[in-house]
């Protein structure tokens, strides 16, 4: 198979090479630039061009290769220090290549992409359905990227893959300093012998070989059914921990300090799509994986180190010393050995008709005020001075050379104009270096207006939703609610629950029950998600929640707590607590005041609906339930078991119907043995064939086996009824 990868000299690209290499495919490679900077043992044909060059086309349609690789996110070709300048020679090369590759119609198209196109924190695992939240001009640029290729895949036919990889660490290169936070805390443990790391932060991290590995299943592929995997090792890690795995390694004298402040960032990419259609596995996890960068490292300290480390050993400091004091001394060997030449021109040119006029220590001074500038011209000017004055000695002796006028005239024009110019070579290179220090701190001040931007524009999105599209207002938000009066007294709670899931903007959305003091049941829910509490909580033991709950408050997981919702209020009834709203499906920026006090007024209009349903029933019980016993009557149970039914349909609810085979017994009888023996949430009535039923709520069909048994155990057959004709 032909394969062409498209980036510049990294971890990633090397790593890729060989992987293809091994497999047996023929590889290609376009650089990015048209200078010749290193070679590629396993490449079959390089090319050096840019990405915008006009070749591109020619180049893939010469090849025609059936996988084109981009490193995207991976490239080391773009400095993203310089952002903005990047970002639109990104865009624009990319889409020069999906252009030539949409034109060829050949093969498959690979953009690698990073977490970083999420910017904001996510109490779960990141699907591949989440919107893109990126910050910054870097993972903007990258979901452009993205956002391209699903275009030319939808407008263009062309065949489309993006892979977006979850917190790749790797060895580095010798010297060569990587992004990654396992690199940064190695680097900083070698500067400071300190590592500063925050508990609240949250990522995952996927060992470089292994991303390579996961990549090539499903680059090569052709009958991958999506478009965008995920591939993560989903193994959360905080800053803390990776810090005390690279402290063990590195030696017990680095210090740990926590900076653990402010709200809890979570990011860890969801890859279970691709597990589901690819076999999975991890070969190297965090323990070895960091311990191979901290050896690294350690070994080749002086490489990453730069003066004033304080981290790598006396040994380190040594070599580094040695190293600094031979870099200042080499200006110095290179003017002494430019000297030599120099002078045997100014011997040679003394009594010569063409040269005689010519200074040569002056052009020897000049050139290294040029160059090096005014230390180096002083010094080069000394030993013109010794020179000239060891020529003039030749002659005369040196006590008349001392004497002539000439000479310090002489001296005194190479001195002025050697410190002349080399006063405005340092000028220059001050000035030059002050402008790049200036546009360092432009550029970061640029990034911070960003942020605030960002920010600014979240606002006000929120303000024209509520004002133009006015989903928050009073009005709006009452107007919704009363769409709950057209529901029976039975069905109110089921759809309780999407109200609060449209009101909110949430997917997913839970009501529980309160059963008792201690116990709650979940009675409606709009999404799996909203599930994962389970069908029975005991919510006085959720402390952080139930103190807010009590207190009437609604409760916000400002600690990003992923075993409570995001959101939560309750609904009182004289005083005691009959439900609890849950919130799960909401992104942090939104967990504001006013949020909490939008789900405070929901609440209350579904407490009024709740609570008019719930009289009504009251009111009409003498008429419900038959006399003497808590059967439901045959209208009444028929009625709450097709809301049930209904619900179940649409996924906001599971209940399962058993029919009680009574045998002789009468059913009252049967419904007093059973009654002691059920939920206070399950309820018993009668249906048109006169038969016993028992509907059992939050109780799917797969799970009434252990109801059946107990049933069974009180002398009491039962069966599921799976469905319902009534």
């Amino acid at each position: 198979m032909d394969i062409i990868l498209i980036g510049g000299t990294s971890k990633m690209m090397n790593t890729l090479i060989d992987k293809f290499n091994k497999s047996g495919h023929r590889i290609f490679l376009l650089t990015g630039h048209r200078e010749k900077r290193m070679s590629y043992k396993h490449v079959f044909e390089k090319y050096n061009f840019s990405y915008e060059d006009d070749s591109i086309h020619e180049i893939l349609k010469s090849i025609k290769p059936q996988i084109t690789i981009f490193m995207g996110s991976y490239d080391s070709n773009f400095d993203w220090s310089k952002a903005q300048q990047e970002s639109m020679r990104y865009t624009a090369g990319l889409m020069n290549i999906l252009s030539a590759c949409s034109l060829i119609e050949s093969g498959r198209f690979v953009y690698l992409s990073s977490q970083e196109v999420y910017g904001n924190s996510y109490i779960n695992n990141v699907p591949e359905t989440e919107n893109v939240s990126p910050k910054g001009l870097k993972a903007l640029t990258i979901a452009q990227g993205e956002s391209l290729c699903d275009n030319y895949r939808k407008a263009q036919g062309l065949d489309t893959l993006i892979l977006r990889f979850d917190g790749i660490y790797s060895v580095p290169k010798r010297g060569e300093r990587q992004e990654d936070t396992c690199f940064k805390m190695c680097m900083e443990a070698i500067k400071h012998n300190s590592i500063s790391a925050s508990k609240r932060n949250m990522f995952s991290m996927l060992y470089l070989n292994d991303a390579v590995e996961l990549a090539y299943k499903v680059i090569i592929d052709k009958e991958a059914k999506q478009f965008l995997y995920h591939i993560s090792s989903m193994e959360e890690i905080t800053e803390m921990q990776l810090a005390e795995a690279i402290r063990q390694n590195m030696g017990s004298s680095v210090e740990i300090i926590d900076n653990s402040v402010g709200e809890n960032r979570r990011l860890v990419l969801d890859g279970q799509i691709y597990q589901k259609e690819y076999d999975q596995k991890i070969f190297t996890n965090y323990q070895d994986g960091v311990k191979k960068v901290v050896d690294y490292v350690k070994r080749h300290s002086g490489s990453f180190a730069k003066e004033g480390s304080v981290g790598i050993g006396w040994f380190g400091k040594l070599k580094q010393n040695i190293s600094s004091i031979f870099g200042r001394l080499v200006p110095f060997i290179e003017n002494m050995i430019c000297f030599l030449p120099f002078f045997m021109l100014n011997n040679r040119a003394v009594g010569s008709e063409y040269f005689d006029r010519v200074d040569f220590y002056l052009l020897y001074v000049l050139l290294f005020a040029i160059v090096h500038g005014q230390q180096q011209a002083v010094f080069s000017g000394l030993l013109s001075v010794a020179g000239y004055c060891f020529r003039q000695m030749y002659t005369r002796s040196g006590f008349d050379v001392l004497l002539d006028h000439n000479t310090y005239v002489w001296m005194a024009q190479l001195f002025i104009l050697g410190m002349i110019v080399g006063y405005m070579r340092d000028q220059l290179r001050h000035i030059r270096t002050d402008n790049e220090e200036e546009l360092q701190y432009l550029q970061g001040k640029l990034e911070d207006i960003s942020d605030i931007n960002d920010s600014n524009v979240r606002m006000k999105q929120n303000f024209e939703m509520q004002v133009v599209n006015q989903k928050d207002s009073l009005g709006k938000i009452y107007d919704i609610t009363s769409s709950l009066d057209r529901y029976g007294p039975e069905e109110t709670l089921f759809y309780a629950a999407q109200v609060l899931a449209k009101l909110m903007d949430s997917r997913d959305v839970a009501i529980y029950v309160v059963a008792n003091q201690n116990y709650a049941r979940l009675f409606s829910a709009t999404s799996p998600e909203a599930r994962k509490l389970g069908n029975s909580i005991e919510y006085t033991a959720m402390k952080e929640m139930f103190e807010e709950l009590k207190e009437d408050r609604v409760y916000i997981n400002k600690n990003m707590n992923d075993k409570l919702p995001l959101m939560a209020s309750a609904v009182f009834e004289e005083g005691r607590m009959q439900l609890i709203l849950m919130v799960w499906g909401i992104p942090w920026q939104r967990m504001t005041l006013a949020e909490s006090n939008r789900l405070t007024i929901i609440g209350r209009l579904i407490q009024n609906a709740v609570l008019r349903a719930n009289r009504y029933l009251d009111t009409l019980k003498d008429q419900r339930y038959m006399k003497g016993t808590n059967m439901l009557a045959q209208d009444a149970f028929t009625l709450l078991v097709k809301a049930f039914f209904d619900a179940r349909d649409k996924g906001l609810t599971e209940c399962a119907l058993l029919r009680i085979l009574t045998k002789d017994d009468s059913p009252a009888h049967a419904a007093a043995v059973l009654s002691r023996n059920m939920r206070q949430t399950d309820y018993m009535g009668m249906l048109k064939d006169g038969g016993l039923y028992v509907l059992l709520s939050n109780t799917d069909e797969e799970h009434v086996g252990g109801v059946i048994e107990r049933f069974q155990s009180f002398g009491y057959a039962s069966q599921l009824r799976k469905g319902l004709d009534i």
